[in-house]
């Protein structure tokens, strides 16, 4: 299997190199999604099947993880291009290889219900628009959650050049994602090119098929979040014994304050990341055993990702005050781990609000599964 994790490494500078120039675009620059897709990160869950590595779940997280550290646009983009081909695992063979034939292949979309279909013998005639279409104007296909008229709700896939993208993306955090909204009107789509993902069908028989993707998805957005946190301490860090506040005869490095929070932070973030891994890896082995992941498995992972979230953002909070007057520029890198960390929490996967149906779940009530 490629060594994804070093990948991730070794393009890291260039991430960091284009940052400033995804941020003005809005959108990723040419030169950081060719290193990606190069070094195989942009499809990281596609089936071996098809010539993907299918990385196990761990290995996502922490090449994730490490490309969010260099940029939080970049490590989304290849977190939601990479989620997207775990989908191969679940559709029809002859569909995959239309649609990751090429291996430079990349996908993207939005599970979101709000396409609707009108269903025809074997093709589907979809309208709809979709908002987070984070990184689809450099996808090659695109996915779209579609509402028919059989009853059924379907991932409807579609070619770029039938996809119109309607620039919407003037957002606070993570602004070189482009994740704009896209659209399609009257587009016919061929039902083996349609997947029912609440089927639970599993065409590929491997363990990755078995690790449940919704809770897969989950932990993989907040390895985003894990990231930004991660380099939001690390920049200040960098810059604590150069920065003397004003009227202070003391640098930041020789705070009392600065050493009490950093520490803090620290703390919270390492156990953020540690509990996350943990939960992910003892599912992975219940996996790996043939062993399947059970309610309580998947509400430990949920809760790990939800609470990584929302360390990740409190940790960049602290950076971000802590480095006083100087992180207010947007020129400077503590200012965009503040937008940016802020973006993930308020994903449907590791939103607050997943609190109250963990927290049901855990006192032993009744809670809808469907997307657990």
């Amino acid at each position: 299997m490629t060594d994804l994790v070093g990948a991730a490494e070794s393009v890291a500078p260039l991430l960091v190199a284009n940052a400033d120039d995804a941020e003005r675009s809005r959108r990723l620059p040419a030169a950081t999604v060719e290193a990606l897709v190069s070094a195989d990160l942009m499809r990281m869950g596609l089936a071996t099947a098809y010539g993907g590595p299918e990385a196990d779940p761990l290995t996502l997280l922490t090449a994730i993880e490490t490309l969010s550290a260099a940029d939080g646009a970049a490590g989304w983009c290849s977190m939601i291009a990479s989620t997207t081909s775990t989908q191969s695992l679940f559709m029809p063979p002859e569909t995959a290889e239309e649609i990751y034939g090429d291996p430079r292949a990349v996908t993207g979309g939005a599970f979101a219900p709000t396409g609707t279909g009108h269903v025809d013998g074997d093709t589907i005639t979809v309208n709809g628009r979709w908002q987070w279409g984070s990184g689809t104007q450099h996808c090659d296909w695109i996915l779209g959650g579609t509402v028919c008229d059989d009853d059924t709700f379907r991932l409807c896939w579609f070619p770029v050049s039938e996809v119109t993208f309607n620039d919407t993306w003037h957002s606070s955090g993570l602004r070189g994602t482009g994740s704009l909204d896209f659209s399609v009107a009257d587009v016919v789509v061929p039902t083996r090119r349609t997947m029912q993902p609440l089927a639970g069908e599993r065409v590929i028989d491997s363990p990755l098929a078995e690790f449940p993707n919704f809770t897969l998805i989950s932990a993989c957005v907040s390895a985003v979040s894990l990231g930004i946190g991660r380099r939001a301490l690390d920049e200040l860090v960098a810059m604590a014994a150069g920065k003397r506040p004003v009227f202070s005869s003391k640098t930041l490095a020789q705070s009392p304050f600065t050493h009490i929070e950093l520490s803090r932070a620290e703390a919270s973030l390492r156990s953020a990341r540690a509990l996350l891994h943990a939960e992910v890896g003892a599912a992975w082995d219940t996996v790996l055993t043939g062993g399947r992941v059970d309610v309580p498995g998947r509400v430990g992972i949920r809760l790990a990702a939800t609470n990584a979230a929302e360390r990740a953002a409190a940790v960049a909070d602290t950076a971000y005050t802590l480095a006083g007057g100087t992180s207010v520029y947007s020129t400077n890198v503590l200012q965009r781990c503040l937008r940016d960390a802020h973006v993930p929490t308020q994903h449907l996967q590791v939103a607050p609000k997943l609190h109250e149906t963990l927290g049901r779940l855990m006192l032993g009530q009744e809670a809808d599964l469907t997307m657990l």
